[in-house]
């Protein structure tokens, strides 16, 4: 047998064992909310926003996911698998997972037994991956245009997607198996109208919150953070409120802090951050004043177009990716979580920094560059929260997300 061959049968293997003993383990939402229980000491700030939640060992090679544009030049097959080591951050291996349209983002079911990736085209959907056996379960339509973000409700039984294109959220069943099933909602950002600059509402990001009872749209188009219950019975979502923005912020992405009472978002056009407080009861959130990024307007591009935010489970740090400065700012939280104190920022080590995203444990971070095709590893600090490169970027085609299993 080959290297090539060798390669992936190892990858394979090591995808089976890291998703059956996922399943054995409390269930908890990749890409999902924060936690609301005190770690228990860990050796690294835990991931809550961006990552499974789950503190596991750091013995052992994982799986690291990746997902691409296939219809860019130079993009890849479908979702890329390789494999990463938690000591180090070496990432290895060039596999495949399945070939599925433009995965652009990707979530995992609390279980781990499944994959859940947007189809990002005009004709949006979502698509489901066994991951013990790289079986694709199916598609299903999303009802609107270009999705750009998904997330698992942490109960598992639901799907919640984004539809940049056309503004709207989308709701699908999930079996026990994790496969999909017809879509039971979707709700379309109508009002209020479009911000300055904009032609319609972007629905850039949807996510549960702490509580679990409310659904949180973030609308780039609208300038609009808007709040929804889910009704677990009929699969629906019904708006209960929703927190504006300053006009032309761009609000593209939030992550609550662990304590589940206050939240961040990035405003991706006028380069800021705002903290937000949160009222689990009633599932409404206050957009606080604008703050630095502390990055500039990227080279040539006239903006720094900050994408994902992240804080670390034990609500210590917050981290930011810039996409124009190539960079990843750090924040301190304070007076528990109504405070955000920059720190600074680091290089991103590759262009256009537009995912990233915390090992299970906390004590890696990796940024999805797009515009170079490479994905770079940070080891995080336990004392300060401060970001160290652990070696040179791993080379995937338009890396636009990372997910470390």
């Amino acid at each position: 047998m080959d290297g090539v061959g060798r390669s992936r049968r190892r990858l394979v293997g090591l995808l089976a064992r890291t998703a059956a003993a996922a399943a054995a383990l409390p269930a908890a939402a990749c890409g999902g909310p924060a936690e609301t229980q005190a770690p228990a000491a860990p050796t690294a700030p835990r991931a809550s926003s961006g990552a499974s939640g789950r503190a596991r060992g750091a013995s052992g090679r994982r799986p690291l996911l990746l997902g691409t544009y296939t219809s860019a030049e130079g993009g890849g097959r479908g979702v890329g698998l390789a494999e990463y080591d938690p000591a180090t951050g070496r990432i290895t291996g060039s596999g495949l997972l399945a070939e599925v349209d433009d995965p652009s983002y990707l979530a995992v079911h609390p279980d781990g037994r499944t994959l859940y990736a947007v189809n990002e085209g005009e004709d949006g959907a979502v698509s489901a991956v066994r991951l013990s056996d790289h079986r694709v379960l199916g598609s299903r339509s999303t009802g609107g245009a270009a999705p750009c973000h998904l997330s698992v409700h942490p109960g598992g039984r639901w799907l919640f997607s984004a539809n940049y294109g056309s503004g709207s959220v989308a709701v699908h069943p999930l079996d026990a198996s994790g496969a999909l099933g017809e879509r039971t909602g979707l709700v379309t950002h109508s009002t209020p109208p479009p911000g300055p600059g904009q032609r319609g509402p972007h629905a850039h990001q949807v996510v549960t919150a702490p509580d679990g009872a409310h659904v949180l749209a973030v609308d780039l188009g609208t300038d609009t953070v808007y709040t929804y219950r889910l009704d677990e019975g009929a699969g629906t979502l019904v708006e209960v409120s929703r927190a504006r923005t300053r006009p032309g912020a761009g609000p593209r992405h939030l992550a609550f802090h662990p304590g589940g009472r206050h939240a961040y978002v990035a405003n991706e056009v006028d380069n800021t951050v705002a903290v937000c407080a949160y009222d689990p009861g009633t599932g409404r959130l206050a957009v606080g004043e604008p703050q630095s990024t502390g990055a500039p307007p990227g080279g040539g591009t006239g903006t720094n177009y900050p994408a994902q935010i992240l804080v670390t489970s034990d609500g210590a740090y917050a981290f930011l990716a810039n996409r124009g400065h190539d960079s990843v700012t750090r924040y301190a939280v304070e007076a528990e979580g109504a405070r955000l104190r920059l720190l600074g920022t680091v290089p991103a080590g590759g262009d256009f920094p537009r995912q990233i995203a915390f090992s299970p444990d906390g004590g890696l971070l990796f940024a999805a560059n797009q515009r170079s095709g490479t994905v770079s590893t940070f080891r995080v600090s336990a004392g300060d929260g401060g970001l160290r490169r652990t070696g040179e970027p791993f080379a995937s085609p338009v890396a636009v997300c990372a997910l470390p299993l």
